[in-house]
C-alpha cells in the first residue's frame, strides 16, 4: 500500500462535503490501492453534526481510510494536507448583493488561504468548489503567496458534466461519447460551454446535432441556469453532482486526461487566448498528473469569443469588487 495521502475538506458536515466523503474514503478519488487522511472541517456550530458524519465513517469500515481528524481549527485542519478542497461558503440570501456575498465569503477564504500557508504540505494542491468559486479561489491563492498558483484551481467540471449529458442526450448517444468540452470563465450564469470545438464520438458536435439553433440557444442556456433549475425543482443547490464533480477533477488532476481529449478547470490565466492575466478563469487544460497546462490552438470563432468576453468581463469586475474591499491587494 502507498502512504497515505492527507485531503482536508471544509464544510465538511454540508450537503457536498456529506456527498463526496464517502466517496472520498472508498478509494473513488485516488483509487483502489491508495489510503486516505481525512481532515473535516466546520465551523464550530456545526462540530456536532460533523460526529455524526465520522459515526458513520467510522460504521462504513472504509478499508482505505486511515484516520479522520473533525475540526473547527483551520490550522488543525490543514496540518500536512496534500490535497484541500474547500466547499464551505455562504450562500446568496434573498436581499444579498453581490458584494454583499463577496465580502461575507472573502473574510472566510483569506483565513483558509493563511492557514494553507502555515501548515499545508509542500506539495499541496487547492480546488475550490464554495461559489463564487473562482473569486473565492483567486482571494484564498493572494493570500497563500508561497503556495505556487499553478496548485490553485476552481471547479468548472459541474457545467462541463452538465454540458456533456445535455450533448449526449440530444444526440441519442452516450455521454462517454463526448470528449473535447471546454468551458470557458467564470462559474457562473456567463459561463461558456464551447460546443464548437467539442466531439461526439469523434465527429464535431455541430455535425452529430444538426439543430444549431438550439446550440446556440438552448442549450446554452440549459447549462447556464442548470443550479438555479435544480433549486427550483428541489427546494436546495445542486450537492451530489457537485460532490461528484470535485471527485471528477481532483481525479482527473492526479491521474491525468486521457489522450487527445482535455477537461475544464479554472486556473490563474497566464494570458493564453488573451485573457487578463491573475484571474481564476476556465480554460480547456491537459495534464499527465504531475503538471498542467492550457491547451492551445483551440479555435475560437467570432460567436466563441463574444461569450469568452463576456464571462471575462464579469471576472474582472469581481477582481475588481474584491480588491476595493481590500481582500486582496
Amino acid at each position: 500500500m502507498n502512504p497515505p495521502i492527507t485531503v482536508a475538506v471544509t464544510g465538511a458536515a454540508g450537503q457536498i462535503g456529506y456527498s463526496i466523503l464517502f466517496r472520498i474514503a472508498s478509494g473513488a478519488l485516488f483509487g483502489p490501492d491508495q489510503p486516505v487522511n481525512l481532515r473535516l472541517i466546520e465551523i464550530e456550530p456545526a462540530l456536532p453534526a460533523l460526529g455524526g458524519v465520522v459515526m458513520e465513517l467510522d460504521d462504513c469500515a472504509f478499508p482505505l481510510l486511515n484516520s479522520i481528524t473533525a475540526t473547527s481549527s483551520l490550522d488543525e485542519g490543514f496540518k500536512g494536507v496534500n490535497w484541500a478542497i474547500l466547499v464551505g461558503s455562504v450562500p446568496r440570501k434573498a436581499g444579498m448583493e453581490r458584494a454583499d456575498l463577496l465580502n461575507i465569503n472573502g473574510k472566510i477564504f483569506i483565513g483558509q488561504g493563511q492557514a494553507i500557508q502555515r501548515n499545508a504540505a509542500a506539495d499541496v494542491r487547492v480546488l475550490v468548489v464554495g461559489n463564487p468559486c473562482n473569486t473565492n479561489c483567486l482571494i484564498a491563492m493572494n493570500n497563500a503567496k508561497d503556495v505556487p498558483a499553478d496548485r490553485w484551481f476552481a471547479m468548472t467540471r459541474l457545467d462541463e458534466n452538465r454540458a456533456k449529458s445535455q450533448l449526449a442526450q440530444k444526440a441519442g448517444a452516450p455521454v462517454s461519447s463526448v470528449t473535447n468540452l471546454a468551458i470557458w470563465g467564470n462559474h457562473s450564469s456567463t459561463m461558456y460551454p464551447d460546443f464548437f470545438n467539442a466531439k461526439i464520438g469523434g465527429r464535431p458536435v455541430t455535425d452529430a446535432i444538426p439543430d444549431h439553433d438550439w446550440l446556440k440557444g438552448g442549450f446554452l442556456t440549459t447549462v447556464q441556469q442548470r443550479g438555479a433549475a435544480i433549486i427550483k425543482a428541489r427546494g436546495l443547490s445542486s450537492a451530489a453532482s457537485a460532490a461528484n464533480a470535485a471527485i471528477d477533477t481532483v481525479r482527473t488532476l492526479h491521474s491525468g486526461t486521457p489522450a487527445g481529449d482535455f477537461t475544464s478547470v479554472a486556473v490563474c490565466a497566464d494570458g493564453s487566448y488573451g485573457i487578463d492575466k491573475d484571474l481564476m478563469f476556465s480554460f480547456p487544460i491537459k495534464t499527465d498528473g504531475k503538471k498542467w497546462e492550457v491547451v492551445q490552438g483551440v479555435p475560437v470563432n467570432e460567436f466563441s469569443q463574444e461569450k469568452i468576453k463576456a464571462t471575462e468581463a464579469e471576472l474582472k469586475d469581481e477582481q475588481a469588487a474584491v480588491k476595493a474591499l481590500g481582500l486582496i491587494s
